[in-house]
């Protein structure tokens, strides 16, 4: 997948998971993320994080630390 589609797809998430109320936001966009993407779509992620994370927004960023990493 190109970065930015997978960028693009993680913003939209977090900006779903901003509107709704409550707290633990991060952990819902993360809990969406683990539910629905494939491994190596996390794993693309975790790369693009380790690389500066560039046009991911605050909110996917801080969902990250909730990421599971598939198992090898």
């Amino acid at each position: 997948m190109q970065p930015e589609k997978m960028v693009s797809m993680a913003n939209q998430i977090a900006t779903f998971f901003e509107t709704q109320p409550g707290t633990g936001q991060a952990k819902k966009v993360a809990d969406h993320i683990n539910d629905f993407w494939e491994p190596r779509m996390r794993i693309q992620l975790f790369e693009h994080v380790d690389a500066g994370g560039k046009g991911l927004s605050p909110l996917a960023l801080d969902a990250c630390a909730y990421v599971r990493m598939p198992a090898d």
